[in-house]
């Protein structure tokens, strides 16, 4: 699911940031695709129950969609921060965009792990996490002893 990955991760960020529907010119600007294939896989999504598609409206993500898209997010924080703080990408976001719907998550729970090490001062190679999954974590283990 790696390429539906990447339109249902962008469809929650502009969800969160400006609302539905997603228009797929926004989406396809995002992937850098064209409009009709950004349509299509839209259309795609829809037949599979990730999101609503309403030509000239856009999508609307389903339930199904939002809790997939979460998990994406999740795994796209994990790799954005450390493809930025341990690799030094020049554009870890979109390395992190197109690699999302490929990693499991048990790696991704073991990156960010390691981060969180790093953070707490356990390892040199890291200096700072600023994700917000990971200050999350964070603060769960400082509250469970």
């Amino acid at each position: 699911m790696t390429d539906a990955s990447q339109y249902l991760l962008v469809c929650y960020l502009a969800a969160r940031d400006g609302g539905e529907p997603v228009s797929p010119g926004h989406v396809a600007d995002e992937l850098d695709r064209s409009p009709a294939v950004a349509t299509e896989t839209l259309q795609r999504l829809e037949t599979r129950g990730y999101l609503t598609y309403e030509p000239y409206d856009g999508a609307t993500l389903t339930a199904q969609g939002r809790e997939t898209a979460a998990d994406l997010y999740e795994t796209y924080v994990v790799l954005s921060t450390f493809f930025r703080d341990v690799l030094e990408l020049e554009d870890p976001d979109r390395e992190a965009m197109a690699l999302a719907g490929s990693v499991s998550s048990l790696v991704a729970n073991r990156v960010a792990e390691t981060l969180l090490e790093a953070e707490d001062g356990e390892s040199a190679d890291v200096s700072t996490l600023s994700s917000p999954i990971a200050s999350e974590r964070s603060r769960s283990r400082e509250e469970n002893g």
